[in-house]
């Protein structure tokens, strides 16, 4: 039987990944303008700002705020190492509470997987409070100025754990893991072995999300941490606490002399902390899209 071929069939395909080529592209410059403008603004002038506003092309050039911001010297670079240290220790120590949890659960030989899949589904259905977590981390843990406090707290996700175990239930054959069991292999050697290096997309995908969450996280900082503690602060927190002194020293030039301050000063540096945050995911990501891609949809399809 002859194959029928329709003669606009490769004319259709070309038209329609040309459109969504085209879509993409839209969108892709749609996400990088902000980005864009967010640099400009932090190298504008202070009177191209006061003049015309954020633009794309402002009157005037300068580096007044990133100068700004590295006269804190010794201070900022501290906290951005402190930043860094953060970030590695609790990706690496996530990973190695979640993964083990995960592949336990995705097991269905295991006696008490079903309790201790509801036990992991409470805390994103109920929480303690605010009030309940300091008081354990603090009166219990005693993990007050400390680095501990700045990691302990976040470094188990409910929702990362069922990412993992959706991954290694769909993804992972249970004749592989049968088969390395009939060969005396038990299951830390199982995991360590053969699950890790075939699950690698989905643990990177684990190990970008939980990067960024701490990367981006200032707020423990500001429960657990004293102000005669400021060697423990991390980046963002230390960039908080600038734009805050910002605001204030902005304020009360305003009403001390009587006449609207200017606003320009504020809005650079505000720029410029932004990019100095945004900056090292942006070199980070591109190394990691492939597993982030291949991690998030893998694990959605069953076969």
């Amino acid at each position: 039987m002859e194959n029928i071929v329709r003669p606009d069939d490769s004319a259709y395909s070309k038209r329609t990944n040309a459109i969504v080529t085209l879509l993409f592209l839209v969108l892709s410059i749609m996400v990088f303008l902000p980005i864009l403008l967010v640099f400009i603004v932090s190298i504008s002038t202070m009177e191209s700002i006061t003049n015309t506003g954020y633009s794309f092309f402002p009157k005037g050039l300068s580096l007044d705020a990133y100068r700004y911001l590295m006269g804190s010297g010794f201070y900022l670079a501290r906290a951005f190492l402190n930043s860094v240290f953060i970030t590695i220790a609790a990706t690496i120590m996530g990973l190695f509470l979640m993964c083990p949890i995960a592949y336990a659960i995705s097991r269905k030989d295991f006696r008490y997987r079903r309790f201790f899949l509801i036990f992991l589904m409470i805390p994103m259905l109920f929480s303690g409070g605010m009030v309940a977590n300091y008081m354990i981390n603090t009166q219990v843990l005693h993990l007050r100025n400390t680095y501990f406090a700045l990691i302990l707290p976040g470094l188990c996700s409910t929702w990362y754990i069922l990412i993992l175990r959706n991954y290694f239930q769909s993804a992972i054959p249970d004749s592989l893991i049968e088969s390395a069991s009939l060969d005396g292999c038990r299951h830390p050697q199982i995991f360590l072995l053969i699950v890790a290096p075939v699950a690698k997309p989905v643990i990177m995908t684990v190990a970008v999300l939980q990067m960024f969450t701490f990367w981006n996280s200032w707020y423990p900082a500001l429960l657990y941490i004293d102000s005669n503690h400021t060697e423990l602060y991390p980046l963002q927190y230390v960039l908080v606490n600038m734009e805050r002194s910002i605001d204030a020293i902005t304020k009360d030039a305003q009403y001390m002399s009587g006449m609207q301050a200017n606003v320009a000063p504020a809005a650079t540096i505000r720029m410029a902390m932004v990019v100095i945050v945004v900056l090292p995911v942006m070199i980070l990501f591109p190394f990691f899209q492939k597993f982030l891609t291949t991690g998030m949809t893998v694990g959605a399809v069953k076969g």
